[in-house]
């Protein structure tokens, strides 16, 4: 089974650089030390880049895309974002800069949880993906930052 790591494309990160999904502004800084995870290229800020800060609401943007209905999992939370509009990512499968501790949450066709599998530092993010994508029911796989639960990129199967 194959696939796909997918960052916010960057037709999206414009948009939501205009008006985020809760309705707001984004909030644009200078990353002094480098390091916001941002979510448009699945990399770290470098020191001194600029970022902005909004919310970013990841199942109600799949399910207007696939046709159904978010219903009460539809949720907004914060990701960091280049403050100008980048080229997305450049790597294929799992993000070399995404290396700590995460969980995934798996959803399916109707939008509905269907599970989630933690996913130690150091552990194979492969195996635990094709665990999560035995069940054919699982449309797609938010993976999210355990600290903060904040969303950091989608999986879905290649078509």
């Amino acid at each position: 089974m194959e696939l796909k790591v997918r960052a916010i494309h960057p037709d999206v990160v414009r948009t939501l650089l205009e008006t985020d999904d809760a309705g707001r502004r984004p909030v644009v800084k200078v990353d002094e030390e480098g390091g916001s995870p941002l979510r448009c290229c699945l990399t770290k800020a470098r020191p001194g880049e600029r970022v902005a800060l909004l919310s970013y609401a990841p199942l109600r943007r799949w399910a207007a895309e696939t046709g159904v209905d978010p219903g009460a999992y539809d949720e907004v939370g914060p990701i960091f974002v280049h403050a100008e509009p980048c080229e997305g990512t450049r790597e294929a499968g799992w993000p070399a800069a995404h290396t700590a501790h995460r969980m995934m949450r798996a959803y399916t066709a109707q939008g509905t949880i269907a599970g989630g599998e933690y996913l130690a530092k150091g552990e194979d993010p492969e195996v635990a993906l094709k665990e999560l994508f035995e069940d054919p029911g699982v449309a797609v796989v938010h993976v999210r930052a355990v600290e903060f639960g904040c969303f950091q990129f989608e999986v879905r199967r290649a078509n």
